[in-house]
């Protein structure tokens, strides 16, 4: 799920929030964003890599949020952030 932030704050303009199945897969998604934000040159900052529960992206002017479902359910950041929840039918 993509979310502007555009007039909410300056941190950046769109977060995006994703599952993975699994911290495994948590890992694997982010490696792959990693990957390519590199190859397209865009500097990034990466929290969250050696647990894999919930790894944040920051490239910049996005955001990205990947985590497992049961800790994107707790966090519930769309709600934070003025998107749909989750458990609305949105799984990212």
């Amino acid at each position: 799920m993509a979310i502007d932030l555009r007039g909410k704050t300056s941190i950046a303009d769109t977060m995006v929030v994703a599952s993975g199945r699994s911290t495994t897969h948590v890992s694997a998604i982010a490696d792959r964003l990693l990957r390519q934000c590199k190859s397209a040159g865009t500097s990034t900052r990466v929290e969250g890599l050696s647990n894999c529960d919930w790894v944040l992206v920051d490239a910049g002017d996005a955001i990205i949020h990947i985590f497992r479902p049961e800790v994107r359910q707790f966090y519930n950041l769309e709600k934070m952030w003025g998107g749909l929840r989750p458990e609305e039918g949105h799984a990212g």
